[in-house]
């Protein structure tokens, strides 16, 4: 039977922009992989992006490609972004419909680049809502964020 991976990403800054961090779950009902990160300075939505950047980029190095990914992210940016913005941004040159430069289009083309890769479901789910593996990228997230904290706060105040 083909494998299906189920992966939660979450991504969160301290300011913003400010310090971040981003991370993700990833299951196949036999096995739970973690990975996080973390930006000195950053935005939310570039550690959202960076979250499905590396979760997808896991996925891709398996030894056996998942014949379907499932995505669950609380972004609406993201999720919004990959399913429905991102069409018209290329037909457009990368441009709004207020004929702007993209924002984060860099994240935006390898986000994509990845994603016509696999087989993918996207999903949005309501952060802090108490679903269990939503809730562990925050908590990693969050790990991320504080670890680089001691490191800005010397960095700053030097």
């Amino acid at each position: 039977m083909a494998k299906v991976l189920t992966i939660y990403t979450d991504g969160g800054c301290l300011g913003n922009p400010g310090v971040g961090g981003w991370a993700f779950v990833a299951t196949d009902e036999r096995e739970v992989v973690e990975r996080s990160g973390s930006n000195r300075l950053t935005t939310n939505n570039r550690m959202e992006l960076l979250a499905v950047i590396r979760a997808l980029e896991f996925s891709l190095s398996l030894p056996e490609r998942p014949a379907k990914v499932k995505i669950f992210t609380d972004s609406q940016y993201v999720k919004r972004g990959i399913t429905e913005w991102i069409h018209n941004w290329k037909r457009n040159g990368w441009k709004t419909t207020a004929k702007k430069e993209v924002k984060n289009k860099e994240f935006w083309v390898a986000l994509d680049n990845l994603a016509n890769q696999l087989s993918i479901e996207w999903h949005w789910v309501k952060g802090h809502a108490g679903i269990e593996l939503n809730e562990r990228c925050d908590a990693l997230v969050k790990a991320e964020m504080n670890c680089l904290l001691p490191l800005v706060d010397s960095f700053i105040t030097s």
